[in-house]
């Protein structure tokens, strides 16, 4: 299987997706508009992300968004 194929299984995997080989700042308005659109369980983006990925992986994406959130503020879980 290719590294670059699989889905991020930890927290430090996620950030380094998302910052580093997709090159997508984690800053706090991001942060803000993605935790918006995955807690929205209508949102038709986050409805097919729980599709293809399923709901408990829609709820570690949606903790590790909280997670950077947290530590952009100082507050450290």
């Amino acid at each position: 299987m290719n590294d670059e194929n699989v889905i991020p299984a930890t927290y430090e995997q996620w950030r380094n997706c998302i910052e580093v080989r997709c090159n997508i700042p984690l800053t706090s308005t991001y942060i803000g508009e993605r935790l918006t659109e995955l807690q929205d369980g209508k949102h038709p983006k986050t409805r097919e992300f729980a599709r293809q990925y399923g709901t408990d992986h829609l709820q570690r994406i949606i903790a590790w968004f909280r997670r950077a959130a947290d530590e952009l503020s100082g507050e450290q879980r």
